[in-house]
């Protein structure tokens, strides 16, 4: 299913109704971030001194949290996925599919680790 090109994350959201709820709480957990949002590969991607942390994306059986430098994270809770073992090395994601809820306070805990990896 080919996407539209979002100009921000709002519209991305609004892209996928099937995701508007999901979106829109791990949305507002990232915009109380000190990380910055932009629109990379037509998602919503979330940076650090100009390096790629966490993506937002939306598919036909699910949506997920990108992790960028999953691979470096505790994964604690064992929700990392691997969507391309052999291929992606340290890319991870968070899967959601429409009758699962996001955990906003594992979330969180992902979003700084991820935050404090990126600063050493």
């Amino acid at each position: 299913m080919a996407n539209p090109k979002a100009k921000n994350t709002q519209e991305y959201i609004s892209f996928f109704p099937k995701w508007k709820n999901h979106f829109e709480a791990i949305h507002k957990i990232l915009q109380t971030t000190e990380l910055e949002e932009s629109i990379k590969w037509g998602a919503p991607c979330y940076t650090l001194k100009g390096k790629n942390l966490i993506g937002m994306v939306g598919f036909k059986n699910h949506c997920a949290v990108w992790f960028h430098k999953g691979a470096l994270l505790k994964d604690d809770k064992n929700v990392l996925i691997n969507a391309q073992p052999g291929k992606t090395q340290m890319l991870r994601q968070i899967r959601y599919t429409e009758n699962e809820t996001v955990d906003t306070l594992l979330l969180e805990n992902y979003i700084s680790e991820t935050i404090k990896n990126e600063k050493g």
